[in-house]
């Protein structure tokens, strides 16, 4: 039995994260996680130890995610009070208090009480899309998370400039549409793309994302990885997908 003080509102349900036996607390009144944040937690450049910080964290699968794959300490902002308090309860739920860190704030104003260059790794999944673009949704919880509300893309990768390390890394997953601006934004703050791919529904389709690792006063030289395809053409997930998902158990032992 997971730890009995740990309640779920009358809205909430847990949900399995199909890995490592994690589970995280969603509701279908606030934005949930999808597969890009799953993506993104993979894709990253992880370090064994040291310091990671996930900006835009939601309800915290990505700080959850990336806590299977090393020993660092795990920081992570999310500007929603209810969001960052549904994170919480899905860290103490797993247990994992003492490796991760939920703060509610404003990633704009973190380096003021955190300092600067103080993470080897910053992670984020922000909002794709620009806050006068489109419909946007009469709930709030979503409108924050899909427009650029309270921050720009300018503005998340300047915090995300701020708080990482000479030498560390910054992974973002967003939108193919918004990749020039992505590289412009970056590099405009010392954060030079290192590592770019391209995710596509179909093998057939457009790619939908792109993730991006750049590296903090990196030398210019970019890879762009083979492009990521989810589904194959029985739109069932490819291997590669299933191996992110549950891990490369379908692999056959080496040599």
């Amino acid at each position: 039995m997971r730890s009995s003080e740990i309640q779920l509102l009358p809205t909430e349900r847990l949900d399995d994260l199909l890995t490592h036996e994690l589970h995280i607390i969603q509701s279908a009144e606030v934005f949930s996680f999808s597969m890009d944040a799953v993506l993104l937690a993979r894709f990253a450049t992880v370090p064994r130890r040291g310091r990671i910080l996930d900006f835009c964290t939601g309800n915290g699968v990505i700080p959850l995610l990336l806590s299977t794959r090393t020993e660092a300490t795990i920081d992570a902002v999310e500007i929603q009070p209810r969001l960052a308090d549904m994170a919480r309860r899905s860290v103490a739920w797993n247990k994992k208090q003492t490796q991760i860190k939920i703060m509610q704030g404003d990633l704009r104003q973190f380096h003021l009480s955190m300092g600067y260059g103080v993470y080897d790794l910053v992670t984020v999944n922000p909002p794709y899309m620009p806050a006068n673009t489109g419909d946007q949704n009469l709930n709030e919880h979503y409108a924050i998370a899909r427009h650029e509300i309270h921050c720009t893309l300018r503005e998340v990768a300047a915090a995300c400039s701020r708080m990482v390390r000479t030498g560390g890394r910054v992974a973002m997953v967003h939108r193919p549409s918004r990749l020039t601006e992505i590289i412009e934004a970056m590099r405009e703050v010392r954060l030079e793309p290192k590592r770019i791919q391209l995710v596509h529904p179909h093998a057939e389709a457009e790619a939908n994302m792109v993730l991006v690792e750049a590296l903090r006063d990196g030398k210019p030289d970019v890879k762009v990885l083979p492009p990521l395809i989810v589904y194959n053409n029985k739109n069932q997930y490819n291997k590669e997908l299933m191996d992110i998902y549950y891990g490369p158990q379908h692999e056959q032992p080496k040599g």
